[in-house]
């Protein structure tokens, strides 16, 4: 299970907390550190200082432009967050998310990326409309700011005990049921974060060239269509469905426009 999660840090402005959630992972037996668009020297003295004997983890760190680069082999994104969205998003404690890791390590090819933003600001709207959950830690409301490290040891820790619950019950039979992603035998891998983000591109386009949307003025559409699909979890085998679909939309919409060229010629 631990290593199958990806801790995702977006923006890092300090090297001290690239450190610190290091040695916060490598506490909780997990090594697999990705950073997007760092605004800080990875490694350093204050990043090797506050690892504390994680810095192996931190000179392995992948590094990455976008956070879509980072997360693309995901079939699970969740993202770290304490804004309050005018676009309500599943949400769920680190508690309830430790839960549900069991399980999903258990799907073929599986991969988990917990995704945390900047120092300064969190994750923009964007990045958190490409995370399939959101993560919210139940800290005091009258004094709610965390450290980016402490934040990351909140999420280890839960994710630590989650496994450390699923061993111990290892000896136990388990029922059919918990090895598959649905209650039953899938016939399909979940999609992955770059299967989805292809989806939701060519879906635009479609949606655009029919005139359903306005890119002039979106409103929530696209945000909504997002948590639609990313709630519902598509396998790979649906994602070539709809996007089957969008491409003989798309070519009924050029042999149209075809048509009407030649009307008017």
């Amino acid at each position: 299970m631990l290593e199958r999660l990806r801790i995702v840090l977006i923006g890092t402005s300090h090297p001290g907390n690239i450190g610190g959630a290091a040695r916060a992972m490598l506490n909780m037996g997990l090594a697999d550190l990705a950073l997007v668009a760092p605004r800080c020297q990875v490694q350093c003295q204050e990043s090797a200082s506050r690892a504390s004997g994680a810095d192996a983890l931190v000179a392995s760190a992948s590094v990455h432009e976008t956070l879509e680069e980072a997360v693309a082999d995901c079939s699970l994104v969740v993202g770290c967050s304490a804004r309050s969205r005018n676009l309500p998003w599943p949400m769920i404690t680190p508690r309830a998310f430790g839960a549900t890791l069991a399980d999903e390590a258990r799907l073929p090819d599986a991969r988990v990326a917990i995704v945390f933003g900047r120092e300064d600001s969190g994750l923009s709207n964007e990045e958190l409309q490409r995370c399939h959950r959101h993560v919210h830690i139940p800290t005091n409301p009258d004094f709610s700011s965390l450290n980016l490290a402490a934040a990351v040891q909140v999420l280890a820790y839960e994710c630590r005990q989650a496994w450390l619950a699923d061993q111990e019950a290892a000896g136990e039979t388990p029922r059919a049921e918990d090895d598959q992603p649905f209650g039953i035998d899938w016939d399909s891998p979940l999609a992955s974060h770059a299967d989805l983000e292809r989806l939701f591109e060519h879906l635009e386009k479609t949606l655009i060239s029919v005139d359903f949307l306005d890119p002039e003025q979106p409103r929530q559409l696209m945000a909504r269509l997002r948590r639609l699909y990313l709630r519902a979890r598509p396998d790979s085998m649906e994602i070539n469905i709809l996007r089957g679909i969008l491409s003989a939309v798309d070519k009924q919409v050029r042999l149209a426009q075809a048509d009407t060229a030649n009307r008017t010629s």
